[in-house]
């Protein structure tokens, strides 16, 4: 079956059908009109919207004024979409003034005109069957109302958001609200005017516990507790409990993880427990995240800021989904735990927790160890030459169906590259070189094939669009993902076409639009469609339906994730990489986690399903949005397949199962998308795929975005391989390593021009030939012709003849964040960090207790960064000698070389990256390495849009204004202060210099 119908609505049943508000599915747009380009390198996009597309399209005048539903105290820059909340700001469907609902798990709300409605579910509903179409959810019942006595507003507006937390706000004239929820928060924090805080209760309630400001009570096998002021009582009438707050304006409603087994003492004790976390409000959350190349490791910090509306205390109740539990590090949780539609929630207490997960690689394509010669290179080089002449096969015209041509493509020109098939290598990277160059190009007269930048959302939108990629914002990650991987592959053959002054500054604008990975840069929202804390994507723009937002091609998010990766070690860009390898392992850990259930513990044991084709906020369905053919369901969530999908074997018998199922509920061995099925297989049991393959004769119809020249590669070469050994890290992100019959084979990609070796954790090491793909172990085997795309190189290893000598040593620091000592930063653990205060200048300094020799520095940066500073040595702690230089930094981790004798080392940090201060997660000095390589940052190559020398360049030190084209090094003035031009660029309103430092320098 062709995808011509993909993700409109779906034959879904049960409660998705009742429930869903909004069709997300809309037929391609056609355009008729002339681009007005502004240039991006040799590339550019239109500002002028092409006649004929569409806007994003909601409520009101949400299309021209995306602001309509925000209140002047919300965050400035482009508003985020596709989040758990979007409801609330991006008003779409049957709900224009407030919301539907939002599951932020543990609790779920919905704002109503009296306040903020809450359920917690804690009983599946389930429809369909264990072997048809089916569903199960946690689904929206409310319990309560919590609010202000008579408040009656007309809308509930967003106040401000954060990472994951949002806070609605409520207003009548009289009366106002606003209250902050967030993910994993059982705690909701109100503040209130014009009248006493109000709990209105849905059916009669029963009170275990009201005394002085405390009220604790039970609704339909759910436990509440409200917390007012000190000095402040609750009063009971009816089914309504109610607060003056002592005139002081704030309380705190919170979700016990109880059950109906919890005795009134152990809710009262529970509570007990959590009085001290009661007025400390949640006012911001945190992300952070650092990739240990050495050590193949990714950290993850979630932060959270409270502000004691009570007493000094700090910190909150948290609730972790188990992608984050199950890598939980520095804590431990209690051992309550509360249900959640992905499965137990555990508990832990503070300001912050620490993940860390391993990344185990991935590479730009399975290596040819198998169909590298005899029978099976014949097979695999007649499948390729009959792709010579039309490689893309491209089966539409729109953003999607571009983007599975280049996809296509981009998979051909690889394989065809390691078997030295020159011919449909070549063939297969001019078309993605023609198609991608025209999309990347706004002439004039142009009518299709064009990009649009929408100033008001912060949007980059292609045109034609599919499946509301422009009126609902849907699955921007989805098909842009497509187009930066096929970049990535033609860049390393073409590094000139990738350059920024080039083509490279419009795949940057892609991978910002769909997941900016630069906080400083607002021109799009932060990490738009990744959901930081839940750890995977959300397809719809505006997340309008009544079971919340839904993900339904997980594997297409991994492949955007992948596609960074790809891009970012091809052309240099170390941010962008590390940005990928986060997404994509975060992800990965989710996505076993919640579409496939791989330990067989957080679906409903009901259900009778292994595997979740859609993930909506409040549960999941074996079902897609475009067919009911099981083939299709289960297929949704593989494609593309291609060497970033490699997580999907990380459990092997779960693969094995999932199509156990298939088989079962298809009442045969499936008939569509046979290919992508293979494949999969192929990750827990690669000579049965082999076999199905071979049984077939090739006599199938090809998934639309595969050819029959990938999976015969695919499965034939992890016929060879085995499955994935997940217990070995690399320290170079393009490798793998699999497992045969108790053999390993290990498999390293180098595109560079320059000898790669690189070591595994345990102990194997490799050279790998510039631009070859090779493998050891158990097989032997290398190829490729790679002609030099990105240098960056694997981090030395702290073992390799040095001496680490600032570990454990006194640190002291200019300032302090509170709770983010100096000390954090010599401690060994890549996931504490010191802070500063948020000012310039600032330093950090360790004593190395005696005088010694140095060889380098390491510095692991969280997000907030120092993109100016200086390494400085001293023998006394006075007098200090500058021995290293960055002027140009852009965080992750920086080596730096050293040289001479010092026994005091500190980081004087002189221009912050970021509006925070300066962060490190690990301050290292060296010693005795020999002569280091110094890997001293530089300007990223795609850190911001970059065009050709503009005719018009503004004078040095004038006024800055929009519609300009900045040369860069330009200087200007803004409110009193200067700036310098980055990168040459047209200028916009809200591109002011404070609002976009990847394009502007305070001076």
């Amino acid at each position: 079956m062709a995808l011509s119908a993909r993700r409109k609505p779906p034959r879904l049943a049960g409660l998705i059908a009742a429930a869903v508000a909004v069709s997300s599915g809309i037929l391609a747009v056609s355009m008729t009109g002339t681009a007005n380009a502004a240039t991006v390198g040799a590339g550019s996009y239109t500002e002028t919207l092409p006649a004929g597309a569409k806007l994003p399209t909601g409520c009101g005048n949400v299309s021209a004024n995306p602001r309509e539903n925000v209140t002047a105290n919300a965050p400035k820059g482009a508003v985020p979409t596709n989040d758990w909340w979007s409801s609330l700001l991006f008003k779409k469907g049957d709900d224009c003034a407030f919301s539907q609902a939002l599951y932020a798990h543990p609790a779920a709300y919905r704002p109503v005109s009296s306040g903020l409605g809450f359920s917690y579910e804690q009983t599946p509903a389930i429809s369909g069957s264990p072997t048809g179409l089916g569903e199960y959810h946690y689904p929206y019942a409310q319990k309560l109302v919590v609010g202000v006595a008579g408040l009656n507003a007309p809308k509930a507006l967003v106040d401000d958001w954060t990472d994951w937390t949002v806070t609605p706000s409520w207003r009548d004239g009289t009366r106002t609200l606003k209250a902050t929820i967030g993910h994993g928060l059982p705690l909701t924090y109100f503040q209130a005017t014009g009248g006493d805080a109000l709990i209105t209760v849905t059916g009669p309630p029963t009170a275990w516990s009201n005394s002085g400001n405390r009220l604790g009570f039970s609704i339909a096998g759910q436990d509440y507790v409200a917390w007012a002021p000190a000095g402040a009582t609750w009063t009971a009438s009816g089914n309504t409990y109610r607060s003056s707050l002592a005139g002081k304006g704030y309380f705190t409603v919170g979700v016990l993880p109880t059950t109906s087994a919890t005795s009134v003492a152990d809710k009262i004790a529970l509570a007990d427990g959590w009085n001290r976390y009661a007025h400390n409000h949640v006012t911001g959350t945190r992300v952070s995240y650092s990739y240990n190349q050495a050590s193949g490791t990714v950290s993850t910090t979630y932060g959270f800021t409270t502000t004691a509306r009570e007493g000094t205390g700090t910190g909150t109740v948290i609730a972790l989904y188990p992608h984050q539990w199950r890598y939980l590090t520095g804590s431990t949780p209690s051992p309550q735990t509360y249900v959640s539609p992905r499965g137990r929630m555990k508990i832990v207490t503070g300001t912050q927790f620490q993940t860390t997960m391993k990344y185990t690689g991935v590479l730009p394509e399975i290596p040819a160890v198998a169909d590298g010669s005899g029978a099976d290179l014949t097979t695999i080089t007649n499948y390729l030459n009959a792709e010579l002449a039309n490689p893309a096969d491209f089966r539409g015209d729109d953003t999607y169906w571009t983007g599975k041509g280049l996809g296509r493509a981009a998979r051909i020109a690889e394989i065809a590259d390691q078997l030295n098939l020159t011919g449909v290598r070549d063939s297969a990277l001019t078309v993605i070189r023609t198609r991608l160059t025209d999309w990347f190009t706004a002439s004039a007269g142009k009518t299709s094939r064009v990009f649009y930048y929408d100033r008001n959302w912060g949007t980059l939108i292609g045109y034609p669009a599919s499946y509301a990629s422009d009126e609902d914002l849907n699955d921007h990650h989805f098909h842009y993902g497509y187009y930066v991987a096929a970049a990535a592959t033609l860049a390393k053959f073409d590094p000139n076409w990738a350059s920024s002054g080039r083509y490279g500054g419009m795949v940057d604008l892609l991978i910002r639009d769909a997941n900016n990975y630069d906080r400083a840069d607002t021109r799009f929202p932060y990490l738009r469609d990744f959901d930081i804390y839940a750890g995977h994507d959300w397809a719809s723009g505006h997340g309008a339906f009544g079971a919340g937002n839904n993900q339904e091609s997980s594997s297409e998010g991994q492949n955007f994730s992948n596609a960074l990766i790809q891009w970012g070690q091809a052309t240099g860009n170390t941010a962008v990489r590390d940005a990928g390898i986060w997404l994509h392992t975060t992800q990965a850990a989710a996505i076993n986690e919640y579409w496939f259930d791989v330990t067989g513990e957080n679906f409903p044991s009901q259900w009778g399903h292994n595997y979740a084709a859609i993930v909506w906020g409040s549960g999941g369905a074996y079902a897609t949005w475009f067919s009911g053919e099981h083939a299709l369901v289960v297929g949704i969530n593989m494609l593309p397949m291609t060497g970033g999908q490699l997580y999907l074997g990380d459990h092997p018998q779960s693969v094995i199962n999932t199509y156990a199922e298939l088989v079962r509920n298809n009442g045969g061995e499936p008939q569509q998308w046979r290919d992508m099925h293979w494949q999969f297989l192929a990750l827990g049991d690669p000579d049965a795929a082999l076999a199905k393959f071979r049984a077939s004769g090739g006599n199938y119809t090809s998934e639309e975005g595969e050819s029959k020249a990938h999976t015969f590669h695919w499965i034939r070469n992890l016929a060879a391989l085995g499955t994935i050994d997940k217990t070995v890290t690399a320290n170079h992100p393009l490798a793998k390593v699999f497992t045969k019959n108790g053999v390993k084979t290990y498999v390293a990609a180098n595109i560079t021009n320059s000898t790669l070796n690189v070591a595994f954790s345990d102990g194997r090491t490799m050279s790998v030939a510039p631009g070859k793909t090779a493998t050891v172990g158990g097989l032997t085997w290398s190829g490729g012709n790679a002609s030099g795309g990105g240098t960056v190189t694997p981090s030395p290893s702290p073992s390799a003849g040095c001496s680490l000598l600032s570990q454990g040593r006194a640190a002291t620091s200019s300032s302090v964040e509170e709770g983010y000592p100096a000390a954090n930063a010599v401690d060994g653990n890549a996931t504490t960090r010191w802070s500063s205060a948020f000012a310039d200048p600032q330093w950090l300094q360790v004593d190395l207790g005696s005088t010694r020799a140095l060889s380098r520095a390491e510095l692991t940066w969280e997000a907030a960064y120092g993109r100016a500073y200086t390494i400085q040595t001293s023998t006394d702690g006075t007098t200090w000698t500058t021995a290293a230089t960055v002027t140009e930094g852009d965080g992750g981790t920086d080596t730096l070389a050293l040289s001479g004798n010092a026994r005091y080392v500190r980081m004087n940090g002189t221009a912050r990256g970021t509006t925070y201060g300066y962060s490190l997660f690990e301050f290292k000095i060296y010693g005795g390495c020999g002569t280091p390589t110094a890997t001293t940052p530089t300007t990223s190559p795609t850190t911001a849009p970059t065009t050709t020398a503009p005719t018009t360049t503004a004078p040095s030190g004038t006024s800055w204004q929009p519609n300009v084209a900045y040369a860069a090094g330009a200087v200007v003035t803004y409110n009193g202060a200067r700036y310098q031009c980055r990168q040459a660029h047209t200028s916009l309103a809200g591109w002011e210099p404070p609002n976009v430092l990847s394009l502007w320098l305070p001076l």
